[in-house]
């Protein structure tokens, strides 16, 4: 089986490896994560200008291609530079949702301006209670002539602080199962609607949002009432893809840097990568990030076949990898010693970005359970 990408993902790689370097040093991306600004505008209009926001979509859609191979391309390098920009919660989720149950009219108001870079979106579909299960949703819209009212409240919104457009998923009947789960694009700056801001431990922007008796048009409905459902799973899917690629490129970042620091750092007037231990310790995680680079692209293979098979794929990739990205961030931070905590190292974040992927759309033992149970 050939693992290897074709020229044209070669070229997009290299496009990102060129921005990461040139325009996104460590340095730059600490003043965007510690200043008041949920990112830099200017760099999500890079992106777009560089064609990186039509990754996600099909050419039927506008995009290019939009094959999951494609996606984790992106996506592997963004993590390698620690990336804040919402790649992937305005367009994999809020615009693949769009892609996957919009009407044609739905998906040139928002798609195409998601793409041109002139519009933010954002998927608000997890609540306190769900616990990772997508069809456990309080949030409630209620049909009032040419209206629906939402009523509820959603947490952890990635990119909600900045969002112009939010998706949530609402319960549009009284059961509690798959049926009357519905998707409704909803104004950020409707009347009854609040957004709590924050940044994360990772420094990516969320927000808790409540939905006070908002009205929302019918039209805004994506796709039919009460079948919503099967198109989440499917996006969120995608996303954990995503999130996962992000997680094997930030892995080999931190082992690099390991690497590195203990060929510098002398103890006893040696380098700390003389001592056979360490040399253990640093092939341990070499290994660790093979298997996880091997697993994600037979789960991204696997979902662009399309045959039934990719959320056990893609479940054994999220289980292999969160348990990597464990064991590599954290030996990465002990091998450099108290230093490995400290907000001026990179490999701090490194393992903050590492750590918040193991609880992203599933917990590692979540999906070690989902696999099993497929």
């Amino acid at each position: 089986m050939d693992f290897s990408f074709s020229e044209e993902q070669q070229l997009l790689r290299d496009s990102v490896i060129r921005f990461i370097r040139q325009d996104y040093a460590f340095e730059h991306r600490q003043k965007t994560v510690t200043s008041n600004a949920p990112f830099n505008r200017d760099h999500w209009q890079q992106f777009a200008e560089l064609g990186w926001l039509l990754v996600p979509f099909t050419e039927e859609d506008g995009g290019l291609g939009g094959s999951a191979v494609d996606l984790i391309v992106v996506m592997e390098e963004f993590g390698k530079g620690m990336v804040v920009e919402p790649l992937l919660a305005s367009a994999i989720l809020a615009g693949g949702l769009i892609a996957e149950a919009g009407s044609p009219a739905q998906k040139n108001d928002w798609l195409l301006p998601l793409m041109e870079g002139s519009l933010q979106l954002a998927f608000a579909f997890a609540e306190p209670q769900h616990r990772f299960d997508l069809a456990n949703i309080a949030t409630s819209a209620k049909v009032d002539g040419d209206n629906l009212v939402l009523q509820g409240h959603k947490t952890l919104v990635l990119n909600g602080a900045a969002a112009d457009t939010l998706l949530v998923s609402v319960r549009t009947d009284d059961a509690d199962n798959a049926e009357g789960v519905s998707l409704l694009l909803v104004d950020a700056k409707s009347p009854g609607v609040t957004r709590n801001s924050y940044k994360t431990v990772d420094g990516h922007n969320a927000a808790e949002i409540y939905f006070d008796q908002v009205r929302v048009p019918a039209a805004n409905l994506l796709g039919r009432a009460g079948h919503s459902l099967p198109a989440i799973e499917k996006i969120i899917d995608r996303a954990t893809l995503a999130i996962c690629a992000e997680a094997v490129g930030a892995m080999e970042s931190a082992l690099e840097k390991t690497v590195e620091y203990t060929r510098t750092r002398k103890q006893f007037g040696t380098s700390l990568s003389s001592f056979q231990a360490l040399q253990h310790r640093m092939a341990d995680m070499f290994i660790e990030c093979q298997q996880a680079r091997s697993i994600l692209m037979m789960a991204a293979m696997q979902l662009d076949a399309n045959d039934g098979l990719a959320p056990k794929a893609v479940s054994a990739a999220k289980s292999r990898i969160g348990k990597a990205a464990r064991k590599v961030g954290q030996e990465a931070v002990q091998l450099h010693g108290g230093i490995g905590v400290t907000d001026e190292l990179d490999v701090a974040h490194l393992f903050k970005r590492l750590t918040s992927i193991q609880y992203l759309f599933g917990s590692t033992d979540y999906h070690t359970q989902r696999f099993i149970s497929a």
